[in-house]
């Protein structure tokens, strides 16, 4: 009879790498920055509330642009 091993560490192709948690990450904060500034736009708040977000979504855009073209090489 032949014991199989119990392992918990995983295939390595099956790891989360840390590309993968940033690249999440960026989008999160993309949607949160975008729902912030619509909601900003609704309630009628100040100008530099609508620049910070519109700030933030453009260099995480930016990022993910930058990132899936250096990948690409």
């Amino acid at each position: 009879m032949q014991k199989t091993q119990n392992t918990t560490t995983p295939h390595p192709a099956d790891r989360i790498g840390t590309g993968d948690i940033a690249r999440a990450l960026l989008w999160i904060v993309v949607v949160a920055s975008a729902l912030a500034n619509m909601a900003a736009s609704f309630g009628g708040a100040d100008t530099w509330v609508h620049l910070v977000c519109g700030a933030v979504t453009v260099l995480c855009a930016g990022t993910l642009v930058v990132r899936n073209l250096r990948g690409r090489r």
